[in-house]
């Protein structure tokens, strides 16, 4: 068996494309959709997450706008910013791009971001209305995992999915969404310390994987023709590896996300739509 390619990069073309679309519309009732980040320090991964961001978000439109402070910035200057951006009225979308520089609280800062305004999908406010199964922006990894889940048509219902991870970022919010009424998946919430883990994944239609140890995730762990999803994003020497031994798990699989070029492109794929959808919502309110 030779497992199908799930290529995030169709999945966020496709996205884009519809962002572009109502993008559009809004400038077209006099509205501009305005992106901002908050980058602090000069992590080299962060410096080319942010960048990307913001290629992204001006290919679609919108007004990209990005705030730098120095590592050596204070809690109370990193806040203040997020307060100035919130007041901002080009604003529609924020990232605080984490982690921030060692001294600084990164959960303190997500918290000052305008819940309305919240591109990550990651403030407790938003959070909240995903396990209460209410709109709101999602976590832009796990939103982007069911963008792929949808665009390939695989189907969820009936079917058992397990999360490894336990993460806010992904894991959780992961499996809220996985068990949500209309998808449906039976889930199980696992992690590295799960007792028996290959075990407990070979149970998996859906398997997906975010636990940041590279390719943790060899053959045995995969049922015959599961669905294996990669968040894993590992710098090793040999280049970026998932938490999957994609050669290994390939044979096994039914379909498998490469890394790179899977999950990863749908982040950023589900930021811009997080931003539109706020900016729709604005627009909407009059504000």
């Amino acid at each position: 068996m030779s497992a199908k390619i799930l290529s995030g990069k169709d999945v966020a073309a496709a996205v884009r494309a519809d962002v572009a679309a109502r993008v559009a519309e809004l400038s077209r009732r006099g509205k501009t959709v305005g992106l901002a980040t908050v980058l602090v320090g000069d992590d080299p991964a962060s410096q080319v997450y942010v960048r990307n961001k913001h290629r992204a978000a001006q290919a679609v439109g919108m007004l990209s706008i990005d705030e730098h402070l120095p590592a050596t910035a204070t809690q109370d200057e990193v806040e203040a910013v997020v307060e100035r951006l919130n007041a901002d009225r080009r604003v529609d979308g924020m990232i605080v791009q984490l982690p921030l520089p060692a001294g600084l609280d990164g959960q303190a800062v997500v918290e000052r971001v305008d819940p309305a305004k919240d591109a990550d999908g990651l403030h407790p406010f938003n959070l909240g209305l995903l396990v209460l199964d209410r709109p709101g922006p999602i976590p832009a990894t796990p939103g982007g995992i069911m963008e792929i889940l949808r665009f390939y048509d695989i189907a969820t219902a009936g079917r058992t999915a397990v999360v490894v991870g336990r993460s806010f970022l992904v894991g959780r919010p992961m499996a809220l969404l996985l068990g949500a009424k209309g998808t449906d998946a039976t889930v199980v919430q696992a992690h590295s310390r799960t007792p028996n883990l290959a075990e407990v994944c070979r149970t998996a239609d859906i398997l997906v994987a975010a636990v940041g140890r590279p390719e943790l995730f060899d053959a045995s762990y995969v049922k015959p023709g599961a669905v294996v999803i990669d968040v894993g994003i590992n710098r090793t020497d040999a280049g970026l590896v998932g938490d999957v031994d994609r050669d290994a798990v390939a044979e096994v699989a039914g379909a498998i996300t490469p890394v790179p070029g899977g999950v990863g492109p749908m982040t950023i794929a589900s930021l811009l739509a997080n931003t539109v959808m706020l900016a729709e919502r604005r627009s909407a309110s009059g504000n």
